[in-house]
């Protein structure tokens, strides 16, 4: 019997069918029951309220989530946080020193601002060794938009000395054709990344399947909730896992704009106040991009300016 088995058949209220049934449902883990709400897991297993109260109870307890610690345990649990570098000095020092683990950074800008190179050159960097920036570690790349172009990571990793037929082998690429794949697909990354030793999780985009799927007023608190739900998912990946996430997102002009940028982002309240660290990225003159930070709970707004280069993300 593995360990993952032993760990949920431990639980009161979980015997062997149950087990089986929650590792069908993606339930793998104490920390994914732990996080589960009473409906979704009513709703994954087909069983009552009462029992899936005391399974979610029981999984609380073990993983010990809810119990409240001093602000100096809190501290020494951030010393831990990984960062990876973006290839740009100056748009590390913006982000604090790079994209943290433990958070869900999101890039949103219009076409052709750098949302994806940022996506592809991250996949290569999570890759260096920690003295150079990176963490050692694999890549889950979700597309919805066709974006990733496995030649680009090619040309990215012989600009950072890495093997160009080794780091296509460390990223991890699933294609998404509508919001219930992509939030399956996030389900599922759960368990390779942990499997595979997956450090960073990019999703470009973020937010097209949802823009493109719910058109109009009447479906947007469907729409809203949903969305929700997926932003809740990965947050419980970045922060269990420990692992970095990256979210492209796309932008909506504003006609009622006169004065200032004429574009927003897509995803409203639930994604602006979800996202752990929001960039703003925009083309300027000769091929140069600017970063600018929107928001962040421990980072002072600035910008920073970054070229995109054959070999990658530069200064």
């Amino acid at each position: 019997m593995t360990g993952e088995k032993q760990a949920l058949e431990s639980l009161p209220g979980v015997g062997e069918a149950t087990a089986g049934k929650l590792r069908e449902a993606g339930y793998t883990t104490i920390e994914s029951l732990a996080t589960a709400t009473i409906g979704e897991l009513c709703e994954a297993i087909e069983i009552g309220e009462a029992q899936a109260k005391k399974i979610i109870a029981a999984a609380r307890k073990v993983a010990e989530i809810g119990e409240f610690v001093t602000a100096d345990k809190v501290l020494e649990r951030r010393k831990t946080v990984g960062w990876i570098t973006t290839g740009s000095k100056q748009l590390d020092t913006l982000l604090g020193g790079g994209v943290e683990t433990r958070a869900v950074t999101e890039a949103f800008g219009e076409f052709g601002s750098g949302k994806s190179q940022i996506g592809h050159q991250l996949c290569i960097n999570v890759q260096l060794p920690p003295e150079e920036g990176g963490l050692g570690a694999k890549a889950v790349f979700i597309d919805t938009e066709n974006t990733f172009r496995p030649e680009r990571v090619l040309q990215m990793a012989t600009g950072a000395g890495i093997d160009p037929n080794e780091a296509l082998k460390n990223i991890l690429v699933a294609r998404s054709y509508n919001t219930d794949q992509q939030l399956l697909i996030a389900e599922k990354a759960e368990d390779i990344i942990e499997r595979e030793g997956v450090r960073l999780l990019v999703i470009d985009s973020l937010t097209s399947h949802f823009r493109a799927e719910y058109t109009g007023r009447g479906t947007l608190a469907e729409r809203q909730q949903k969305l929700a739900r997926h932003l809740l998912t990965l947050h419980r990946i970045a922060d269990l896992k420990d692992v970095a996430i990256f979210a492209t997102n796309q932008v909506q002009a504003r006609p009622d704009m006169f004065f200032g940028d004429p574009t927003r982002p897509i995803g409203g309240h639930i994604l602006g106040h979800s996202a752990t660290t929001r960039i703003y990225l925009r083309k300027s003159k000769g091929g140069r991009r600017i970063a600018r930070i929107v928001d962040s709970p421990n980072l002072p707004e600035g910008e920073s300016v970054f070229m995109i280069t054959e070999g990658g993300i530069r200064d």
